[in-house]
């Protein structure tokens, strides 16, 4: 017998995480996650479940529907009962130990002893060189979740090492656009960029990003190439400004006029939109994060730049490491500009520069967007409750001959 379900039996995805217009790499990432997911038309349209400080204020979209005050425990708790009446079916929380209330972050586990729906964790950062106390938050984190998700594969062994299991686990990439190939000379032309050699880090700035050893190591290369220019986009991060101000970029900006490299080094001090940032990247040939933690498991700017086929020079942390084994570029040493510089003078060679472009824009073809949102899709499957099917039951129908006899006329 033929049965119609309703679309109702469709599930609904909740995203506990911060979210645009917070500057934020992780907001940026659910957004990114949340239209790429939606897009497949698998699930009803997502919602989000907004995480922020008391006095900040946000005009989010209509997607968001709870808001979370980080450092009211209360309110943990309510909006996990508020998800608990809804037609919520799975919740995908965006981890990091900063984004939540108490120390490391343990508010979080108001919520989730209080919320009755699947919950898939993504950790944006694991480290194996972290406090012992942030280790008892992650693994009771990990014990409520049904699922847990890591960007790069080394962190399975790290959790392993720390004694945390999760129920059940996946290595998902971080996602970049799909940016199509474009000509590295119009890009910078539109850019006021034309005739230079453009090497660039995008990102919110803090102190870990280590830009002041890319900065020391320009004196060694603008003599060879006079044409090189180092971009450094993005402002400094929400939380270090709150701490510091402006402390770290002033660094910076004096450690160029005392290298008198006020005609290699620009800074861009903003927060740069989608679309200017694809830009900015097509009109680059060289991406460098010369990072300073070894143990640093996702950049999301690193698989942008290996997205839009640049040529790449990285020190290697775990992120690095996996995604630009097979010579998809370059490594330099920590903290280390004679290292960064010899790099550099490699990459000027522009047969290597296409070559390494060339690897990179296929390799990233596995890790676009609407790839990354299939497999946080079946996950999401994996670890829903199963719904009840509504059956619309057909109306029955009278046979043929039975029909005959009533509608027609004997002689």
């Amino acid at each position: 017998m033929f049965k119609a379900y309703s679309s109702c039996t469709k599930n609904r995805i909740a995203y506990l995480s911060t979210y645009p217009p917070n500057e934020c790499g992780i907001a940026t990432f659910t957004k990114n996650i949340v239209e790429s997911v939606d897009k497949l038309g698998t699930f009803n349209p997502s919602v989000i479940i907004a995480i922020h400080g008391k006095e900040e204020l946000y005009n989010y979209d209509q997607r968001v529907k709870w808001v979370i005050i980080r450092d009211n425990i209360s309110s943990y708790v309510k909006v996990a009962e508020q998800v608990n009446a809804s037609k919520v079916d799975v919740i995908n929380l965006q981890h990091e130990f900063g984004l939540y209330g108490g120390d490391f972050g343990e508010y979080i586990l108001h919520f989730l002893d209080t919320v009755e729906k699947p919950v898939v964790t993504t950790l944006h950062t694991v480290n194996e060189n972290i406090d012992p106390r942030a280790i008892v938050v992650l693994k009771k984190i990990v014990k409520r979740s049904a699922a847990v998700v890591v960007i790069a594969s080394p962190a399975i062994k790290i959790l392993e090492k720390q004694g945390i299991l999760p129920k059940m686990k996946a290595v998902i990439p971080h996602g970049c656009p799909e940016i199509n190939p474009f000509s590295s000379n119009a890009a910078k032309e539109s850019l006021g960029l034309d005739g230079r050699l453009v090497m660039t880090t995008f990102g919110l700035l803090s102190r870990g990003k280590g830009i002041e050893y890319a900065i020391e190591a320009l004196p060694q290369v603008v003599d060879r190439e006079p044409t090189l220019v180092y971009l450094v986009i993005g402002e400094t991060h929400p939380q270090v400004r709150k701490q510091e101000g402006e402390r770290y970029r002033n660094k910076l900006v004096k450690l160029v006029e005392d290298l008198g490299l006020e005609e290699h080094v620009r800074f861009q001090n903003r927060y740069l939109t989608k679309r200017e940032l694809i830009k900015c990247l097509q009109a680059t040939d060289i991406y460098i994060t010369p990072y300073i933690c070894p143990n640093q498991i996702s950049s999301g700017t690193l698989a942008y730049a290996v997205g839009a086929g640049t040529a790449i020079i990285s020190t290697p942390y775990l992120h690095a490491k996996e995604v630009l084994s097979d010579n998809r570029g370059l490594f330099a040493n920590f903290e280390d500009p004679y290292s960064i510089a010899n790099c550099i003078k490699k990459l000027l060679d522009e047969n290597i520069r296409k070559e390494m472009s060339r690897k990179n824009y296929e390799y990233s073809r596995r890790f676009t967007w609407p790839n990354i949102a299939m497999e946080y899709s079946k996950l999401y499957n994996k670890v829903s409750i199963p719904k009840k099917k509504t059956t619309i039951k057909p109306k029955k129908e009278r046979p043929l001959l039975e029909f005959a006899l009533h509608t027609t006329r004997l002689p």
